[in-house]
């Protein structure tokens, strides 16, 4: 019983036998970028590109209050049956959990079968938004609930223009984790498959259901997630480099993860920091990331030594500083995954940092 609740509890674990309390890293352990220890309450600064300790005592944002006399966005929400979409159907769950391939250790072998589902999306538009011109916006993994959740955070930050007026849309993920399971083809997997969903199947469908155009622009587009679906952000913007130029991301998955192996990606997102971003040329993405300082660490069946959520965003941040990147990394101290606690301080400065010097192109 204790097991099947903590399996529900920690869904990103690759194994969810592995139950070892999670270590507490320290900022100025070994091989820790060199941080810069901010006061209780504070943020970065916002032309800063470097990496920053906050916590263990957080402040929550000013901006998390409704404010009077500041114009509300509206929410919508409707849902996608995947039986009526080209891409990621059916869907795609698991039998059990998989074993490892003796003739690759980095991968496992899973038994799936083929599901259908449905994906229910949010969509915020703000009060500013004027019909028929065509909006920025930022695709949030994981909701549709973040579109609500961020709603009065967007009404201020829009009002005190500190971001420009964007929508937001929060979108399901498929159903289940990790290796064999939808949520994870979706996020995981280090291709343009997902962009590619988002743009025919999901866009579409806001404009229509929603009555707003969104930007072609890529720096008028942003991709925020969570865990895979922060890794999940990145890959988006990586491999569709031309549809999205800012990434957000939150205890990202920059582990190894996909599944089925691809030998071009043979550790999945540890690649990023392995090999793809220090050997290729630097791309327009400015991108925000943040661990906590007992984020996950998990062994898993395969031992393969690319399980280490806070090593992994360590590296992602000294590739990105060697690249010079237009990046801010945030080690949270007394925050696990997902660093909810910390995000209650620091997530409008972060949409705020993500959303600096963006213009729309003339006429548009």
């Amino acid at each position: 019983m204790l097991k099947s609740l903590l399996a529900a509890l920690i869904p990103v674990l690759v194994c969810p036998s592995v139950f070892a309390q999670t270590p507490v890293r320290k900022f100025d352990d070994t091989g820790a970028p060199p941080f810069k220890v901010l006061n209780p309450g504070e943020n970065p600064p916002l032309d800063a590109y470097d990496d920053f300790v906050i916590g263990p005592d957080y402040v929550p944002a000013p901006e998390r209050k409704k404010v009077d006399g500041v114009p509300e966005g509206k929410v919508e929400q409707f849902e996608i049956d995947s039986k009526e979409t080209k891409l990621f159907n059916p869907g795609v769950a698991r039998e059990k959990f998989g074993t490892v391939d003796p003739n690759n250790p980095k991968t496992l072998i899973v038994e799936t079968h083929p599901i259908d589902y449905r994906r229910k999306v949010g969509v915020y538009v703000p009060a500013q938004y004027q019909a028929g011109t065509e909006a920025p916006f930022m695709v949030v993994h994981d909701g549709p609930g973040q579109a609500g959740g961020f709603k009065t955070i967007l009404d201020n930050l829009i009002h005190q223009k500190r971001i420009p007026p964007i929508v937001l849309i929060s979108v399901g993920n498929g159903g289940g984790d990790a290796q064999g399971h939808e949520r994870g083809r979706e996020y995981d997997n280090m291709n343009g498959d997902y962009a590619d969903y988002i743009e025919a199947e999901v866009l579409p469908r806001v404009e229509q259901h929603c009555g707003v155009k969104l930007t072609k622009d890529p720096d008028g587009r942003a991709a925020m997630g969570n865990s895979s679906g922060g890794s999940a952000a990145l890959i988006m913007a990586w491999f569709r480099n031309d549809l999205y130029h800012r990434v957000l991301t939150t205890s990202g998955t920059f582990v190894n993860q996909a599944w089925p192996f691809d030998p071009r990606h043979p550790g999945g997102a540890w690649g990023f920091h392995e090999t793809l971003i220090p050997d290729s040329p630097k791309k327009p993405i400015r991108i925000f990331i943040s661990v906590g300082d007992a984020d996950l660490l998990n062994p898993n069946v395969m031992r393969d030594g690319m399980h280490d959520w806070v090593e992994a965003n360590h590296r992602m941040a000294k590739v990105l500083k060697a690249k010079r990147y237009e990046y801010q990394y945030l080690f949270c101290r007394g925050a696990k995954h997902s660093v909810g606690n910390a995000q209650q301080q620091f997530l409008p400065h972060a949409i705020e940092w993500v959303w600096k010097g963006y213009s729309p192109k003339a006429g548009k």
